[in-house]
């Protein structure tokens, strides 16, 4: 009799464990820019308020992504990425046009924190300025000053992009825009937004960015 009992037992052992949500998978590298940075989201993400900022974040991904004035951003193998939808294709943006208020979420907000955010307070943001060094501290001095009363309202979410997943999302740039045009009437008020959304093509990856380009040799150095 304890034989039979045991058996059912045992059998529940053996069950392989699986995820009740595939949320994202990673993929390896970098392809050509503008296209895939190795990140493929299935479906629209689950966007809430990061407190007191005026950007939202998936908590359930293992992806550092979050929504400001109408784009998607990632900080994804040291650089940072933007398209107007959820899965891209993505384009790299420059350290320096990155908008403060991206840049002032903290810590505790990043799914996926790089190895060299260890130590540093989650409840203040990332230390940039030590991170990409003195240039770009000069050039973007004051980002980390903030002014609880000149947060801007939070962009409207794109909540149309749910009906587009799977074999359903568009992945060419111009259906992707017109789609936008029609579904989504937010005006942006950061001008880097309003450059990307005006843009006939997609903007240079890291790997053919001229002088600004934010590899380490081009910041003096490695500062993490």
């Amino acid at each position: 009799m304890r034989r039979l009992i045991l058996i059912p037992f045992i059998a529940l052992l053996l069950i392989p464990l699986t995820p009740a949500r595939a949320d994202v998978s990673i993929g390896v590298g970098i392809r050509a820019p503008g296209v895939s940075i190795g990140i493929n989201l299935p479906a629209y993400p689950r966007l809430v308020r990061v407190p007191n900022h005026p950007v939202y974040y998936d908590p359930r991904l293992h992806v550092n992504l979050f929504f400001y004035d109408g784009l998607y951003w990632v900080f994804h193998d040291d650089h940072w990425y933007v398209s107007a939808w959820y899965n891209g294709p993505w384009d790299w943006v420059d350290p320096f046009d990155v908008p403060v208020y991206v840049l002032r979420v903290p810590v505790r907000y990043y799914r996926k924190p790089p190895s060299y955010f260890h130590g540093w307070g989650t409840d203040a943001p990332p230390r940039w300025h030590e991170h990409w060094g003195h240039e770009w501290q000069t050039r973007r001095d004051g980002w980390d000053r903030r002014d609880r009363r000149a947060v801007p309202p939070r962009a409207p979410l794109p909540a149309y992009q749910k009906h587009y997943s799977g074999d359903r999302y568009p992945g060419e740039f111009e259906r992707q825009r017109e789609i936008r045009a029609e579904r989504y009437r937010y005006q942006p008020r950061e001008e880097f937004t309003r450059r990307h959304y005006e843009q006939p093509r997609h903007a240079p990856g890291p790997r053919d960015a001229g002088p600004r380009g934010s590899r380490p040799e081009e910041r003096g150095g490695d500062r993490r």
